[in-house]
């Protein structure tokens, strides 16, 4: 038999987040609820295959979610929800399967590994233990009442005066040793106002049996729950404020952290600079000295060592390699990549491009599926016109190659080593080595043009 398994909880409404969005998908900075509740589990040691997600409400988007991002996780449907006893009964043929069941919500983001390590190398102690933790304020908890080898649970509604007074509260979460759930999960009934089974019952069942119950208490700070979008944002902002310390630590000057958002999986080297109102999100790296100037958003971006973001710059999922500049006002995107020492300056849009050693895009240029080889200086207003209705053709410019300033690529195209185009042309055929490339109309002139139409329009204007 397997020791020890977890189950979330993640089939609620949330209704009181009123949105289509399920609760546990809602974005804590830019990950889902549930994410950072997994995640915990598997550092504190848990496998994905001992894992899995109870969901009904909106369940198929968070199926979908889980799926995609823990596909070793086992997904169990709730279609009707009839309260937490319920919904544990529900996956009684996962969990019958180990030793000890660690039932979780799946709202709460804030709950660290290593509080959860220490709950299951304590959880063998008792036929149950409930999570609590001690509250600042109490409000409608259920208080925890200590005995001599048992706990329970009384309702703030059914509380005397003096046990309002008590601040330790139930978390909602719970470990449990499976034989002695399994000899009393049956006995959980709907007698009450709500007409649902409640695993808080559990509890004072087992307490009946003399069984051994007990408490673990963790942190106030780890159990928030998620339930309002004020709490939603509540909590993000924490979670910010942590990511911002945890970073600072680390050598990571934050010019102005009040304006500054970092993603959880984000990864930054010492020395690294970030200007205010910078946002970091996805699996960005940035290697050490580099700068994230202001305004900036970066989304799945390597960035290399002494990278300048200069400012205003989005980048996704894309690469910078070592002593790039990037910005202002440049947008490069799908797997666009520029390599050492290149430049995409402003009002420059980069897209599944390739920016060789060296070269640069300066200025108010568009490169979509685009190769430019080393040294490489592209004229202000160039573009590659990359697609012709049905695909995407790529351009390919060669090494220490000029391009003058509006030259139009009609792709496919290659020009070639050491090329240059004439300013304005439009290049519809290859480029040879070490070639001027010229495409565009002759210049024709037509004298007193301007006097002429003069003219007309004042005698028309006349006329009128």
């Amino acid at each position: 038999m397997n020791k020890l398994c977890v189950l979330v909880m993640a089939a609620g409404k949330g209704t009181r987040m009123k949105s289509a969005t399920p609760k546990v998908l809602q974005p804590v900075l830019d990950r889902p609820i549930i994410d950072y509740v997994i995640r915990n589990v598997l550092s504190a040691g848990i496998n994905q295959e001992d894992l899995a997600v109870l969901v009904g409400s909106g369940g198929e988007e968070v199926e979908s979610h889980i799926t995609e991002n823990f596909p070793h996780a086992k997904i169990i449907w709730q279609h009707e929800q009839l309260g937490t006893g319920h919904a544990v009964k529900t996956a009684r043929d996962f969990w019958s399967e180990y030793e000890k069941l660690i039932v979780l919500n799946g709202d709460l983001p804030m709950m660290k590994s290593q509080s959860l390590k220490r709950l299951i190398s304590s959880a063998g102690e008792n036929d149950c233990t409930v999570i609590t933790f001690e509250a600042e304020n109490p409000g409608a908890y259920g208080r925890i009442i200590r005995g001599k080898n048992s706990v329970s649970i009384i309702e703030h509604k059914d509380a005397s005066p003096e046990q309002r007074e008590i601040h330790e509260v139930n978390a909602g979460c719970y470990a449990f040793n499976v034989k002695s759930l399994l000899e009393i999960i049956d006995s959980i009934t709907n007698k009450n106002s709500q007409h649902e089974y409640y695993i808080t019952d559990a509890l004072a069942l087992m307490n009946d049996a003399e069984m051994t119950t007990g408490a673990f208490i963790m942190p106030e700070s780890e159990m928030q729950g998620v339930n309002t979008q004020s709490e939603l944002a509540n909590v993000s902002r924490e979670m910010r404020q942590e990511i911002l310390t945890h970073w600072m630590s680390e050598g990571v000057r934050i010019v102005d952290p009040d304006t500054v958002y970092i993603g959880a999986d984000v990864i930054l080297s010492h020395d690294v600079t970030i200007m205010p109102n910078v946002q970091i999100w996805g699996r960005t790296r940035i290697g050490a000295g580099s700068v994230i100037g202001s305004g900036s958003i970066l989304t799945n971006a390597e960035i290399g060592e002494n990278v300048h973001v200069i400012a205003y710059a989005v980048i996704e999922n894309s690469t910078l390699n070592n002593h790039v500049k990037a910005g202002p006002f440049c947008y490069i995107r799908d797997n666009t990549c520029l390599e050492e020492k290149s430049f995409a300056g402003k009002f420059v849009e980069l897209k599944n491009s390739r920016i060789g050693e060296g070269s640069k895009v300066p200025h108010l240029s568009y490169m979509g599926d685009a190769t430019l080889g080393h040294d490489v200086n592209i004229g202000a207003g160039s573009i590659t016109c990359n697609y012709d209705g049905e695909h995407k053709n790529k351009t390919h410019i060669g090494n220490n190659c000029f391009i003058g300033s509006n030259t139009m690529f009609v792709a496919p195209v290659e020009v070639g080593d050491g090329s240059t185009t004439a300013a304005g042309s439009v290049i519809t055929q290859r480029v040879p080595e070490n070639s001027l490339g010229v495409g565009r109309a002759r210049q024709t002139n037509i004298a007193d043009w301007s006097l002429r139409n003069h003219n007309h329009k004042t005698t028309t204007e006349g006329d009128k």
